[in-house]
Order: structure tokens, then C-alpha cells, then sequence
């Protein structure tokens, strides 16, 4: 029996199959490698859908490899089990550092991120025990390909064959999904319609996500606009009943019974009968469509004043302390405090948290959307509002100033722009530092009759340790007492940084006389993702859950000498604008933005990037779909549909604002812009 097999198996080992089977099992071998390195599991439906899609792309490595001569072929062979096995090893190091998948389209920016070929390194080294597995069925197939497989070309009838095999393996796992649950977030509305990386990598697998990446990269279609499905069938608002601040888990007082909503002068109606455009009809009568958020009593509560708007890198509430951070902790304590604020993690990370914290729209998937909206009018940015009101208007940034390619977005929104290599003159260190930054740069603005400036700092960047971070080895001797392992004294040590920098701004303000008319807002681009989940958890006292607690956040909203607001009502970066906007008595549409304003009555709605989300009455995981209770009432059938509808609407509808340049067309720039 022994023999019998041995000789089939060298008989097949004779024929093209066996190649193929080899192609075949390897897509199958990186797929669930990858899945357990990057999850830690192998879900049943990921697994399947792994599976099923790796068959065809096999046998589409096989056809490639099979046309030519045999030295060809082999090479070929050799070439693409190589070529195969790289986007595996890239996104494994990329999800290591960023804790995200990379789109096709950033590799276009990668340029950049070589700036950080330490970190890239670093974590290389830590990824080596999944790299080198990776590439196990190269040294296969160039080790002992030459004795063990034919690679002679495939004689005709094979051909038809071989096509056949493909198509139908194809359109098996088409036929799979389309007989399955289709419903929202299903595997064959995540192939067919929404663009969402993290879940699509759960349900389909890498390589699907990564073609179907390409795809939309060529088409220029994410979100459903493929399809041509209308997303608007539901309006939002109906979906969220308005509730009374005071009754909603939040100290707020109850606002007046009467106020005004806070929109502009759009005349939806004559919009929707002179549009042509499918799509911009769409979001006309979506848009149309959605209730506004009343004013309140906080309404013009800073009107007037100067406004300094931080996005804080990195920056987690676990940092704020009376002693370490001192500044951090009185800013903190002594203004708005929110309790239940939340920072998602975003495609595209630093960069996407930023447009996320400036504009109040979700970002589109697979592109970099600050970079694109600077060629777009953005009237709700707090420059360009700032600017039309005579007030002067300054961004900073100390690292390099194209990086991301700020020096496109950040002056499109009202602001003279300044980061290193354009005129912010600092120390070339890595990071470099806030203090440094806020010291070179507040003479530039401080004696100015009214002013807005917004820095984004760069001192909290990773790497979290003591040899090649500039920032956390000048500020070891603050830090090496504390109980934390080296990672979690770095971090501390790096924003140590940035409470000294504000404790420089302080003094400023003080010494020009404008501290009692200036407010400060502080929040992060997004969690510390250069501290392992251990080190969060070590830093927060105990196990930090890792959907929804991970992403919890600081938003720190000050004005000296104003009584301490406390605001249980959970919320997001996406409704800084909305409410800043409300709190200076700004004039914006709150239906056209995605975030809504805390302070007013509307319900409480979180949305993370994976599309989970949280109201005051439950909480949804869109990796697990599980949903959790968290209000004494039993949820009403088909709640959570509807908020997965309402959810989805704003990131289908957040991506065609920045496609269609929908505020320019609403509200045109040349009635709003101001600058020369």
C-alpha cells in the first residue's frame, strides 16, 4: 500500500496539478498565517471566505506561470510565490506599527514614512516570527521545484482547463456569499458595495480586500457609489430620538425650551429641482432630509475670543496627571470635562485624525482625505471661520511640513501654514519638540488684535523608548522613578514634552493679557498604538478592552476663570467642530457635517472606524457582531439595524462630500472666502 501511494503521489507529482495544488495551498498558507498574527484567531466565516478566494488565485498564479518555456516558468514560479508572500509581510509590519491595514494608495506615500526607517526596523525585527514563515514556500519552490514539479507548458487542452477551474472556483464563492445573509457589513456587502479595510480583512481575507482595494483605487468608487445603490433611504435623525440633557447620564442643565436649529440659508427644494446628477440628487434630499441640532444654552458661550486648537499626538487621558502633567491636569479639570470621549482609529492614521478633529466628516476609505480636500471649499473648518471674522489665522506643525502633504490641506483651511523647511525654525531633532515650537512661534501671534492658531505636535510620536527618541531620553531624570516599564516611561517622558509646552503658552497669554479671553482645545489624533495593548493596560491599571476602551480619549476644552462643566454623554473627535462651532456662535449647518454638537439635546452616537459604534443605549462590535445593552430597557426590534443604517449613511455620505465637493456646491466659496 506504502508503494501505491508513494508511486501515485510521484506520478502526480508529474503533472501540472501538482504545481497548481502548490499555488493553491500556498494563498491558503499566507491567508491564514497572516489571520493569526494579526487576530490571534481564526474565525469560521474569515477562515471560509479565506479559503474559498485563495482558490482561484492559485490557480491565476498557476495560468501565469504555465505559457512559456520551462526556465521560464520556473522562474516565474519562483517570482510570484515571492511576489505573493510581500504584501503579507508589508501589511503584518504596517499593522504592527500603525494598527491598520495600508491602502494601496498611501504606498504612493511611503516616500515619507522612510523618514522613520528606524521604527520601520524595529518593527520589521518584531514581526520576523510571521515574516519568515511567509516565505517558506519560496524557499520551497526554489529549493526543490527544479526535482519535484513540471514545468513544461501547459499543452492546449489544459489551457480551458485551467480557465474553467478558475471561473468556476470564482464564482463559488460569489454564489457562497450571494445565498448567505446579505445585510449590512455581511462578507457580500463588504465585496460588493461598503469599503471597510479592517472588517473586509476579518470577513474576506487580505488578499480580496487588497484587489478589491485596487479596484476602487481605479475606479475612484468606494462606499456603495459603485453600485449605485441609494443610501438615503432612511433619514438619520428619524432613527434618533432627541432626549433631555439632564436625564441622559450627563450633569448639563436642561437647556430653554425654545431655540433656534443651527443651519444656513439652503434652499434644498430649489436644489432637488434643478439637480441633474444622480448622486448630488441623493445627497440633496438626504441632507434635506436630516434634523438639525437645536442651539442651547452654551450658544456663543466664546464668542469672541481668541481660540488655540491642538491635535495632540498621541495623546491619552492616561497621561494627565496632577503631578506629572500639571498643565495638562489644571486645562483638564478647569473647563469642559468630558468623561466619555473617544478618539477611533482612522485608515490612514495621524493624518486622517487630524480631518477627522477639523472638519468633523469621516474620512474615506482609501485615500488620504486631508490631502484631497485641499483642493475642496471647507466653509466649517475653524480657520476659514475664524478668518471670515477678521480674526488672524495660523497652523503649525514641527516635523516636516509636506509630510502628509499638509502644505495642500492645512492652508486650503484659512491658515498661514508653517512646519519645518517653511519658515518654523527648531532644533533637528526626532521627535522634535513642542515646546520648542510653541516658544519660536507665539510671538507670531500673541500681540494681534484677534487670533486663531491650531498646532498639530509631534513630541508623543513613537518609538516609546530612551536611545532613539530625542524627547523621551531629555526628559528621563522626570520619569525613571515611576513603576512603569521603559515603553510606558517613554510615552510619559514624550508628553512631558507637551506640558511644558502649554505651560509656555499659559505664560504667554498671561504676559500679553489675553488669558481670560483665549480658549484652548486639546484632543489626539488618535490612541497611543506605539504602546502595545499590554503597555495601555499597564498604564491604566488593568486590562484596557480593545474595541471600544482602547480608543477612549482626552478632549479638553478650557477658558480660565469659567465653572467646570462635567459631560457623561459619550462622544467623538467627529463632534468637535459642531461643538466649537455652537460654543462661538459660529454660523454652520449642522446637517451637513457628521459629528453633532455634545452640548445639545441630540442623542449620543460614537462611530469607530471598523464601524462599531455606541448611543446611550447600547454599543455594537462590527468585528463580532455582538451588541451590548447598556440602558434598563430591553432594545426595540431592529434598533441596531437602524443605527448600522445611520451609520452607514455617514460614511457613504461623508466620502461623496469630499468626491463632489458638496459645500462648494451648497454653499458656494466665492460667498464665504474671504482671503485675497
Amino acid at each position: 500500500m506504502k508503494k501505491r501511494t508513494k508511486k501515485a503521489f510521484l506520478l502526480f507529482l508529474e503533472t501540472p496539478y501538482a504545481r497548481l495544488l502548490f499555488f493553491i495551498l500556498s494563498m491558503i498558507y499566507f491567508e491564514l498565517l497572516f489571520r493569526l498574527w494579526v487576530f490571534g484567531s481564526l474565525s469560521a466565516v474569515g477562515t471560509a471566505y479565506s479559503v474559498l478566494f485563495s482558490i482561484p488565485a492559485g490557480t491565476a498564479v498557476f495560468m501565469l506561470t504555465s505559457f512559456i518555456g520551462k526556465r521560464v516558468n520556473r522562474f516565474l514560479s519562483c517570482a510570484l510565490v515571492l511576489l505573493c508572500a510581500l504584501p503579507y509581510a508589508v501589511q503584518a509590519v504596517y499593522h504592527h506599527i500603525f494598527k491598520t491595514f495600508l491602502f494601496l494608495y498611501s504606498v504612493f506615500g511611503t516616500n515619507q514614512v522612510f523618514q522613520f526607517y528606524k521604527q520601520i526596523f524595529a518593527a520589521i525585527v518584531k514581526c520576523l516570527p510571521v515574516i519568515l514563515p511567509l516565505f517558506l514556500p519560496f524557499v520551497i519552490m526554489l529549493t526543490f521545484g527544479r526535482k519535484y514539479f513540471r514545468f513544461n507548458p501547459l499543452i492546449w487542452r489544459f489551457l480551458p482547463m485551467s480557465a474553467a477551474f478558475f471561473a468556476v472556483t470564482h464564482l463559488v464563492a460569489i454564489l457562497v456569499m450571494s445565498v448567505l445573509p446579505r445585510g449590512l457589513y455581511s462578507p457580500y456587502d463588504l465585496y460588493f458595495n461598503t469599503a471597510a479595510p479592517e472588517l473586509s480583512v476579518q470577513k474576506l481575507g487580505l488578499f480580496t480586500t487588497m484587489r478589491l482595494d485596487l479596484k476602487r483605487m481605479i475606479l475612484g468608487k468606494y462606499d456603495g457609489t459603485e453600485t449605485g445603490e441609494d443610501p438615503d433611504s432612511t433619514p438619520e435623525e428619524e432613527n434618533l430620538p432627541k432626549t433631555d440633557p439632564e436625564n441622559s447620564g450627563n450633569d448639563l442643565p436642561a437647556p430653554e425650551p425654545v431655540y433656534s436649529p443651527n443651519v444656513m440659508d439652503i434652499d434644498f427644494e430649489k436644489l432637488i429641482a434643478a439637480e441633474k446628477d444622480s448622486t448630488l440628487l441623493k445627497m440633496h434630499r438626504y441632507f434635506s432630509s436630516v434634523e438639525p441640532t437645536m442651539q442651547n444654552k452654551y450658544t456663543g458661550m466664546f464668542k469672541g475670543c481668541n481660540f488655540i486648537f491642538i491635535t495632540a499626538e498621541s495623546l491619552s487621558h492616561y497621561v494627565i496627571d496632577r503631578d506629572l502633567t500639571p498643565t495638562l491636569y489644571r486645562l483638564a479639570n478647569e473647563g469642559f470635562i468630558f468623561n466619555n470621549f473617544y478618539n477611533p482609529n482612522w485608515g490612514v492614521s495621524t493624518s486622517d485624525g487630524e480631518y477627522v478633529a477639523c472638519t468633523g466628516l469621516i474620512p474615506k476609505a482609501g485615500v488620504w482625505s486631508f490631502y484631497h480636500s485641499g483642493k475642496n471649499w471647507l466653509p466649517f473648518v475653524m480657520g476659514n471661520q475664524f478668518l471670515r471674522l477678521g480674526y488672524s489665522s495660523r497652523a503649525y506643525h514641527n516635523h516636516t511640513y509636506t509630510y502628509y502633504k499638509r502644505n495642500i490641506s492645512h492652508p486650503n483651511m484659512g491658515y498661514i501654514y508653517k512646519g519645518v523647511g517653511n519658515g518654523l525654525k527648531i532644533k533637528n531633532t526626532w521627535p522634535e519638540s513642542d515646546l520648542e515650537m510653541v516658544d519660536v512661534t507665539t510671538p507670531e501671534f500673541i500681540n494681534d488684535e484677534k487670533f486663531h492658531v491650531y498646532y498639530m505636535t509631534v513630541s508623543g510620536h513613537l518609538s516609546y523608548n530612551f536611545t532613539g527618541n530625542y524627547i523621551a531620553y531629555k526628559n528621563r531624570h522626570l520619569v525613571e522613578r515611576l513603576p512603569y516599564s521603559d515603553a510606558v516611561k517613554a510615552y510619559l517622558a514624550c508628553n512631558i514634552e507637551l506640558d511644558r509646552a502649554l505651560e509656555l503658552l499659559l505664560k504667554r497669554l498671561e504676559e500679553a493679557g489675553v488669558d481670560g479671553n483665549t480658549v484652548i482645545a486639546i484632543s489626539a489624533d488618535h490612541y497611543p498604538y506605539g504602546l502595545s495593548n499590554e503597555n495601555i493596560s499597564e498604564l491604566a491599571g488593568h486590562n484596557v478592552e480593545s474595541n471600544f476602551e482602547l480608543f477612549k480619549s482626552a478632549f479638553i476644552l478650557w477658558k480660565k476663570g469659567m465653572e467646570p462643566v462635567v459631560v457623561d454623554k459619550a462622544c467623538s473627535s467627529l463632534d468637535i467642530i459642531p461643538t466649537l462651532s455652537n460654543l462661538f456662535g459660529l454660523e454652520y449647518d449642522s446637517r451637513l457635517l457628521m459629528g453633532r454638537d455634545i452640548l445639545s439635546n441630540s442623542e449620543p452616537l460614537v462611530i469607530f472606524g471598523n464601524r462599531s459604534w455606541i448611543t446611550d443605549k447600547a454599543r455594537y462590535n462590527a468585528i463580532t457582531d455582538k451588541v451590548e445593552n447598556l440602558s434598563s430597557e430591553e432594545l426595540s426590534e431592529g434598533y441596531v439595524d437602524k443605527i448600522n443604517g445611520i451609520v452607514n449613511q455617514k460614511f457613504q455620505y461623508s466620502a461623496l462630500i469630499l468626491d463632489k465637493d458638496y459645500y462648494n456646491i451648497v454653499l458656494p466659496r466665492k460667498d464665504f472666502d474671504v482671503r485675497d
